[in-house]
């Protein structure tokens, strides 16, 4: 369902997510595409992705706006290749904003 609305943030999400070796991110998204999307209700858009070594470690199920960005971010080969690298949490605020934080930034040295 918002698939197509993260498809749209993807390419920004991706630069953020490099930039998370110095220092977490913030995306400020744009608050009526996704109400336009959803049933309006401002208090449903919260939720927070832990993604451990390319793969999502925490239940999402219950958020499709949560479940759809993990999707998208999966499905994407240059964005699952660079989460596959560390371990990050992705979380939206009632704000709008996309907070990325890479919470165990993974060494070089032991990359094969």
């Amino acid at each position: 369902m918002y698939a197509q609305i993260w498809t749209k943030y993807l390419p920004i999400i991706r630069i953020l997510l490099k930039r998370t070796k110095q220092d977490g991110q913030v995306l400020d998204l744009n608050r009526i595409d996704f109400e336009r999307m959803g049933s309006g209700r401002k208090a449903g858009y919260k939720f927070t992705i832990e993604f451990t070594k390319g793969r999502v470690s925490n239940l999402i199920s219950s958020s499709a706006l949560a479940s759809d960005l993990a999707a998208v971010m999966i499905e994407d080969k240059a964005t699952k290749e660079f989460l596959e690298g560390g371990e990050y949490t992705v979380s939206l605020n009632t704000k709008f904003q996309l907070l990325i934080k890479n919470v165990a930034p993974a060494t070089e040295e032991g990359a094969e």
